[in-house]
């Protein structure tokens, strides 16, 4: 069988598919981002997502299943512990987390990572929880701005996330802050998998708004990943939205930040114009950061919807020769009890205009069904230690 010359794998970031079986472990019991969005739409409009065969995949109250899938989709279930999007992320190319990222959503951060990051910033630190980063603006920021104060917080996930007022505290002196936050935190009883950058402008309560200007510290993966084995045979490894960021950069020959969801799809469309050999590799982050994160289906569904829509102008313009390939890193059901993500199965939709066949596929037991997939269609092989089972030979 021919290879593709090009694989389009888009992230729907948390779109989970219903509870793992061993969700009970995560005090996730009945979890189900996508059924319960919805069950909470007066309407739900994804006839593009409906073609890949997600309703298929998934039974759904407002959509009916495709009589003829354009491809094939099945459902992976994550191999590895912890629910963020490192995990997801670095599962997918290949990599098995056995050990979870430390989160601090419960306790806040500890007193003695306080004091010294209040030593080396010369701030005083407010915050210290797990909040939503539009609500602690709100709460915190004008004390941030009149004080000198800095505002340091966490969310659900493996992070350390710090606020700064681009025109009181600038961008640089709010980088600098978190090269010295990653540099702490790369000791094993704070190591968190991402420090992360929260420019934001405006001067007082409900005028306060976040910039594209975030920068993410994360980790190295600890092995090499498919990435790595593409980018080492020549080809492209372009990324759109934070994919760079959860790599570290390693593995990519190109990456393209993005403003907002729709702003991704807009880049990805974009690069479907550049005559590319390799791997387009996009994570769409207002699912789970605007809608999953603040329990709001409805938003959720709506997002989606404006997802759908540009999905369609994809599906348009993919070539003879392209693989697509939609999937999520996790679930983040937004009618659930808290605001963590959710221990869920993830979708696998995969379609190319040369495809004859389509239906269901086998479940996979891991996410890395997809690194194995995209490395297996170049003919390159997996780096040592790595996980999944390529299943190119089913798409066709």
């Amino acid at each position: 069988m021919k290879p593709y010359k090009r694989i389009f794998t888009i992230v729907i970031d948390s779109l989970g598919v219903g509870a793992m079986p061993n969700a009970a472990e995560y005090d996730d019991e009945g979890c189900d981002t996508l059924g319960h969005i919805d069950a909470s739409m007066p309407k739900f409009h994804i006839p593009n997502l409906a073609k890949l065969g997600l309703a298929n995949l998934h039974p759904l109250k407002h959509v009916a299943p495709a009589a003829e899938p354009l491809g094939y989709y099945t459902k992976l279930l994550e191999a590895s512990v912890g629910k963020d999007t490192m995990t997801g992320h670095w599962e997918m190319m290949g990599l098995h987390i056995t050990t979870p990222f430390k989160t601090f959503t419960e306790t806040g951060f500890p007193q003695d990572l306080i004091d010294e990051l209040e030593k080396r910033t010369g701030r005083h630190i407010i915050g210290n929880k797990s909040a939503s980063g539009t609500e602690i603006l709100d709460e915190l920021a004008e004390q941030e701005i009149q004080n000198g104060d800095l505002i340091v917080y966490t969310s659900a996930d493996s992070v350390l996330q710090i606020c700064g007022n681009e025109e009181t505290m600038g961008v640089e002196t709010l980088y600098h802050y978190c090269e010295i936050a990653r540099e702490l935190t790369m000791r094993p009883e704070w190591m968190v998998g991402r420090v992360i950058a929260r420019p934001y402008t405006g001067s007082k309560k409900g005028e306060f708004k976040r910039t594209s200007n975030r920068h993410d510290y994360a980790l190295k993966p600890y092995g090499k990943t498919a990435l790595d084995a593409l980018k080492e045979a020549g080809l492209d490894v372009i990324s759109i939205g934070k994919i760079k960021d959860i790599f570290d950069g390693e593995g990519i020959t190109q990456a393209h930040k993005s403003k907002s969801s729709v702003h991704g799809m807009e880049q990805t469309i974009e690069v479907m114009e550049q005559d590319f050999h390799g791997l387009c590799f996009v994570n769409l982050v207002d699912f789970d950061a605007l809608w999953g994160h603040r329990r709001n289906p409805v938003g959720y569904g709506e997002e989606l919807e404006r997802f759908d829509e540009l999905l369609g102008v994809v599906l348009n313009k993919l070539q003879e020769d392209d693989l697509l390939i939609i999937t999520a890193d996790h679930g983040n059901d937004p009618t659930y009890k808290g605001t963590d993500h959710t221990k869920e199965m993830v979708p696998f939709l995969a379609y190319s205009p040369r495809m004859e066949g389509h239906g269901l596929l086998p479940v996979s037991d891991t996410f890395a069904m997809i690194g194995a997939t995209i490395a297996d269609n170049f003919e390159v092989s997996m780096p040592k230690n790595t996980i999944g089972t390529s299943c190119l030979k089913q798409l066709k």
